[in-house]
C-alpha cells in the first residue's frame, strides 16, 4: 500500500522515494525517534504562553504583545492548520486595540521538542510577516536556523502518524 504524501507535496520526487524507501524498510520511526529523542514538559496552556513569550523576547522584543497562546484541539492537521495568529481589533473609545493571539494543535503537546518549538516560531514569525513569503521565511531562519529541516522533519512526523499501525505520539 502507497501512503498518502498530502503532507509531503511539492517535494522533488526522488526525496518522496527516498521516505518510500524508509516507509517500507519500516525505518521511518526509527529514524525521527533517532534525530528528536526529546521530548518537551510543555503541556499546559500556562507552559505554552511562557515558552512562546521566552522565544518571542529573544527574538521579537519589539513586536506587540500576545494575549494569549493556547493548545487547540479543534484545530485539525486536515485542514492545512498547526497553529494560528489571529488579530482582533476592537474599539476603546477613540483608540484602537488589538488583541493577538497563537494557536498550537493540541497534538503538539506529544509532538518532539524541536517541532514545538518550529510551530511557536512559525506562529511568532506573523507578528511580523502576515503573508508566507521570502521575509517571513528569512525570519524563521533567523530565529530557528533549522528551521526548513524541521518544517520537513514535521512533516515525515505527520506522514507517520498516519501510516497503518502508527504509533499514536
Amino acid at each position: 500500500m502507497t501512503p498518502s504524501f498530502k503532507y509531503l507535496a511539492g517535494y522533488p520526487s526522488a526525496l518522496l522515494a527516498q521516505v518510500q524507501g524508509l516507509i517500507e524498510a519500516g525505518r521511518l520511526e526509527a529514524y525521527l525517534a533517532e534525530r528528536y529523542p526529546q521530548g518537551h514538559e510543555v503541556r499546559s496552556d500556562k507552559a505554552l504562553f511562557d515558552y512562546t513569550q521566552a522565544l518571542k523576547q529573544r527574538h521579537l522584543r519589539n513586536a506587540e504583545p500576545l494575549a494569549r497562546v493556547s493548545y487547540d484541539a479543534k484545530l485539525k492537521v486536515v485542514q492545512h492548520a498547526l497553529g494560528t495568529h489571529t488579530r482582533a481589533t476592537t474599539v476603546h473609545g477613540s483608540r484602537l486595540k488589538t488583541r493577538r493571539e497563537i494557536r498550537v494543535a493540541t497534538l503538539f503537546k506529544e509532538a518532539p521538542a524541536d517541532f514545538l518549538r518550529m510551530i511557536v516560531v512559525h506562529e511568532l514569525a506573523h507578528l511580523r510577516e502576515l503573508d508566507h513569503n521570502k521575509a517571513f521565511y528569512q525570519l524563521c531562519h533567523h530565529m530557528e536556523p533549522a528551521y526548513a529541516q524541521l518544517e520537513f522533519d514535521l512533516r515525515l512526523w505527520l506522514t507517520l502518524r498516519e501510516l497503518p499501525g502508527a504509533p499514536s505520539s
